[in-house]
């Protein structure tokens, strides 16, 4: 007989609400938009026809409301893989766990989630302000190790390439790649540049950014920058996209990334108004998200 999941692994507190993110099951949405910035969940919920929820705790800041006739949780996860460890697992609890019973229901429920953040370009062809969809994410954090999962065919040939071009998974690195959803991806069409998108554990070495710190890779931008397989290329990196896939496929769930590219390392210029760029993503996005099957 399953044993209920213990009070120190799913925290729920008083109210009913899981812990970090501070809902209750009833409060999710089945289309969940995660945001980096939590300033910017009010900039997407801005353009919903009205808000049900409002909720926050610490960097965790959500919405719920209605744009038309589709249901949409907006989540801001903070920065960084670690982050994306708490929001994947406690949206999946909301979804898959009894809070009663502290048992996973017996049937489970496939959120469709997608991530609309920002990131650095990494092909002189993808500059600043263009939306960049990421066809698979390969992470260069640990995160996903840490849980047991398998990986497809196609993404075995991909990493596979990835760590002899790089030469990364000789180093202290070990690259981990997952797929996004083709279901979701197929549904954006115009205005978007698709790729591999990189994630990484932070901003500045994992980034190759050089200010006064030395940094271990010199060549990570050019070497990510030439990697090319049976057609793919990597057009971007950011902090969270390859979580979100992994921990997204792992657990059942539709998943997919947009970003606002704001700066491009290979020319090395900054967007001259990432404001408005990030806006035009979030309505263009919310168009095709309305429409979502």
């Amino acid at each position: 007989m399953q044993q209920p999941i213990g009070d120190s692994e799913l925290i729920i507190t008083d109210k009913g609400s899981i812990y970090h993110i501070d809902l209750t099951p009833e409060q999710l949405a089945d289309t969940v938009i995660t945001v980096g910035d939590p300033d910017r969940v009010q900039h997407v919920s801005k353009y919903f026809d009205r808000i049900e929820h409002k909720a926050q705790h610490r960097e965790f800041v959500s919405h719920t409301g209605w744009l038309g006739k589709k249901r949409i949780t907006v989540v801001g996860t903070g920065i960084g893989p670690d982050n994306i460890d708490i929001v994947l697992n406690e949206l999946d609890a909301l979804a898959n766990i009894d809070f009663s019973s502290r048992l996973p229901k017996s049937e489970t429920r496939s959120l469709t989630i997608i991530r609309m953040g920002t990131c650095g370009s990494l092909q002189a062809d993808v500059p600043v302000d263009r939306l960049v969809i990421s066809t698979h994410g390969i992470g260069l954090d640990n995160l996903l190790h840490y849980y047991d999962r398998g990986q497809t065919d196609e993404e075995e040939k991909i990493l596979a390439a990835f760590n002899e071009h790089t030469g990364l998974h000789n180093a202290v690195i070990s690259p981990y790649i997952a797929e996004g959803s083709d279901e979701v991806l197929l549904q954006f069409k115009e205005g978007y540049v698709k790729g591999i998108t990189i994630t990484c554990p932070g901003f500045y070495g994992p980034q190759g950014r050089v200010l006064r710190g030395p940094v271990a890779f010199p060549q990570l931008i050019d070497k990510l920058t030439t990697f090319q397989h049976e057609g793919r290329r990597i057009t971007n990196f950011e902090m969270e996209t390859s979580a979100i896939y992994g921990l997204g496929k792992l657990l059942g769930h539709r998943c997919m990334s947009i970003n606002t590219v704001v700066a491009n390392r290979v020319s090395k210029n900054f967007s001259a108004d990432a404001g408005t760029a990030i806006d035009h993503m979030i309505r263009h996005s919310l168009e095709v998200i309305e429409q979502l099957q």
